[in-house]
């Protein structure tokens, strides 16, 4: 029986309000405790690292429990709501740190709730994923309802980008008073959307999940060549986009400058999370008509590589404008909201992969891989971002007086800083896309014939 409209909306709902909090915290955790209340650069940077590893074994063994989970309520809502209830709290006394820490106390305290974090975020995103697997059957069905989510998602993670530096300014002049309201405003949001999945989208699916030990699972993952590629191309994608995304709001701060610096940001951050949702909702659909998933795959791999390339030799010119970013940014944003698209129904499609070569139907561990490298990638880069802040001194220290400011914002950091940022932000993310297109073209055999040609099999075997 096929998902309704209405369930089909409250399940791309969860979408929005998960991704917002993640959102919030991928991309302004770093600034929060490093630029704002002085955490050393390389110590957050470790911190947000070590979480991830953390993650390693955290990630798995949630997926576990999903598969074994028997309840009236099936197994994904009760982790779906517990999950979200905890993430929701946390993420509050995340941003609301007492103002009397200081030194090894504040440190201790971002490792100590990052993780926890980490942690809750995992208890709820693995079974919200594992919902799609589950629910259809493949073909136009599984990959209607993953552009629908990775394009609620991306609604979410772009009503972050584009207006919490404008709204955290709108609460108080102090941003670190004005973040700890705005991350409670974003967590109510994200327990009333995810109340509204849990409520209308039932457990639907009718498949057997054999309990299995964390040994077994890891087996599993590890048999699965296909399902282990695509989750490579994932770790180097959004390590590429979080390095730029970490450290965007240093660039806009530090390098194009001036005292409201944050409209700027503000203005490219909605161009290009508009970018983004278009590509999901019209891009990807139009190229689908012309090209297959693969084909698509490598187009927004060189598109991302364009832009990035683009950016870095704009960035060298008399950036007086904020509206000449958006050519490049035209091109990056585009290509990761495809990308995330794509990316999800790649690893959709290894479930029957594994199912066939292993004899086991784990979708709730295989989506437990991507929740791990998700923010395993926003780990690593967020410790190469860290280390790019420390090495060329950027933070509030290193501003200049407001005087300086109007007359030229250039002077705020030294040349070689600025110099320093942007090759960070540009260079690395572009080898790590080439890295990304060659092992992808080398391991990836799931063309969309193969995925129809495994669907097959397996239906003759069980019938």
């Amino acid at each position: 029986m096929k998902l309704t409209a209405k369930e089909k909306i409250a399940y791309g709902l969860g979408a929005v309000g998960k991704d917002m909090v993640y959102m919030l915290s991928a991309s302004y955790v770093l600034y929060y405790f490093q630029d704002l209340l002085g955490v050393n650069a390389v110590a957050m940077g470790t911190i947000l690292l070590v979480a991830r590893i953390f993650d390693a074994f955290n990630d798995p063994i949630m997926g576990v429990i999903v598969a074994k989970t028997k309840s009236r309520f099936g197994k994904f809502r009760p982790w779906l709501l517990i999950g979200t209830l905890l993430n929701a709290v946390v993420l509050y006394l995340m941003f609301a740190c007492p103002p009397t820490l200081d030194g090894a106390g504040l440190t201790a305290y971002a490792a100590i709730f990052y993780i926890l974090w980490g942690t809750t975020y995992t208890i709820m995103d693995i079974p919200y994923w594992s919902m799609i697997p589950a629910f259809t059957e493949g073909g136009k069905e599984r990959e209607s309802l993953t552009t629908l989510a990775r394009s609620a998602a991306g609604v979410g993670a772009a009503l972050i980008t584009i207006f919490t530096m404008q709204i955290v300014h709108l609460i108080s002049s102090d941003e670190v008073v004005g973040f700890k309201w705005f991350a409670l405003i974003i967590a109510v949001i994200f327990v009333a959307f995810i109340f509204i999945t849990c409520i209308f989208v039932k457990d639907k699916s009718n498949v057997n999940i054999q309990s299995a030990s964390v040994g077994d699972m890891f087996k599993a993952l590890v048999r699965n060549d296909q399902a282990m590629t695509v989750v490579i191309a994932i770790v180097l994608i959004n390590c590429s986009v979080y390095i730029t995304s970490n450290l965007v709001i240093y660039f806009f701060k530090y390098d194009f400058g001036g005292i409201e610096w944050y409209n700027g940001y503000t203005l490219f951050n909605m161009f290009g999370g508009g970018i983004q949702i278009l590509a999901m909702m019209l891009f990807y659909p139009l190229l689908r008509k012309f090209a297959s998933n693969v084909k698509i795959f490598y187009i927004c791999l060189a598109s991302a590589i364009i832009g990035y390339a683009a950016l870095l030799g704009i960035a060298f010119t008399q950036m007086n404008n904020v509206w000449i970013l958006f050519v490049p940014g035209f091109f990056i944003f585009s290509a990761n909201g495809v990308l995330q698209v794509l990316i999800t129904v790649f690893l959709a499609n290894t479930v029957e992969y594994g199912e066939l070569k292993n004899g086991r139907r784990d979708e709730s561990v295989i989506f437990s891989m991507q929740t791990f490298v998700v923010k395993l990638a926003s780990g690593v880069a967020a410790f190469v971002a860290s280390l790019c802040l420390q090495i060329f001194k950027l933070s509030e220290g290193t501003e200049v007086s407001e005087a300086d400011k109007i007359r030229d914002f250039s002077l705020e950091v030294a040349d070689s800083s600025r110099i320093g940022l942007r090759m960070t932000m540009t260079i690395i993310p572009i080898i790590g896309l080439i890295v990304a297109i060659i092992i992808f073209k080398n391991k990836f055999i799931l063309t969309e014939e193969k995925v129809n040609e495994i669907s097959a099999e397996i239906k003759q075997k069980k019938a």
